[in-house]
């Protein structure tokens, strides 16, 4: 019987998690699954023929060692998902810059590689916005993200500049879509369209992720998210066996803000197939 290991952190109590509800129809597919922790330095991943990265979700706070973990799986006898390689592309939000060169739509970005408080004056007449958003390039659950405006950037000017000092990070205008429209997720497994999700942020909120109030919704996608979705895998350095792509719409159309290829929520909650679809292409690949 082969061994799949769903890749987690240590405490997932104050986060939505679903794959569990992947786990009946692998073992239906033959296949001994089980969680393991990313911190744990003793896990021998010989035993496996496939590791699966899910709910890492406190990587980002220790990157170089949540690397290392990865590291020592690729160069074990188990498979991992995504691969190596992917993952590394898709550690840092850089990589929007690689999707702008093949023409795919982004928001329009400033990057920066540490923090100056003239810097951000300066894109607030760039982007000629009254608000704008601040992140890091490696981030997660909307992490050391923020939403400001000029007046306030004096008041959050020393904690920006504790966060930001000798940390890269990316400005954008905040795009009032997503209040009015919330942001849209389709899923894919093995480059097929598995299902989709329209995410809304709760009343006075931008962050549209359930730990901070977030409500989903099913989507049936447009023309316009399938064209910019498939247009975006096409665009990526390679093959993945599963992808979230998260974009909004805007003046300009559709346009992506991220590509999660890493840790993301599949919401395998949101579509009563979506669970046997990502075990079935766990099988069909691996079997």
């Amino acid at each position: 019987m082969p061994r799949c290991a769903f890749l987690s952190t240590d405490n997932l109590e104050d986060f939505f998690v679903y794959d569990d509800l992947v786990k009946p129809f692998l073992r239906r597919l033959g296949w001994a699954v089980e969680d393991v922790s990313w911190k744990n330095k003793y896990v021998d991943y010989n035993q496996y023929e496939l590791v699966v990265v899910r709910s890492t979700w406190d990587y980002q706070q220790s990157p170089d060692a949540f690397l290392a973990c990865l590291e020592r799986i690729h160069f074990s006898k188990a498979s991992l998902e995504n691969s190596l390689a992917l993952m590394r592309w898709n550690l840092s939000k850089a990589y929007l810059k690689d999707l702008a060169q093949e023409n795919v739509q982004i928001l329009d970005t400033l990057w920066y590689s540490s923090y100056r408080s003239q810097d951000i004056q300066a894109a607030f007449r760039h982007f000629q916005a009254q608000q704008l958003i601040i992140k890091p390039l490696v981030s997660a659950n909307a992490d050391d993200t923020f939403l400001f405006t000029l007046p306030e950037l004096s008041v959050l000017d020393e904690a920006l500049q504790h966060l930001f000092k000798n940390r890269p990070f990316m400005v954008q205008a905040f795009e009032a879509s997503i209040l009015k429209d919330g942001e849209y997720s389709l899923f894919y497994f093995s480059g097929q369209f598995s299902h989709a999700i329209r995410k809304m942020p709760a009343s006075g909120d931008f962050r549209v992720q359930e730990e901070h109030g977030g409500q989903l919704e099913s989507l049936s996608p447009s023309k316009a998210m399938f064209e910019l979705a498939e247009k975006t895998l096409q665009a990526m350095p390679a093959d993945a066996l599963y992808a979230r792509i998260d974009m909004l719409n805007t003046k300009m159309g559709m346009a992506i803000i991220e590509v999660e290829l890493i840790e993301p929520s599949l919401y395998f909650n949101m579509d009563i197939e979506s669970a046997k679809r990502f075990a079935q292409a766990i099988h069909q690949k691996y079997a």
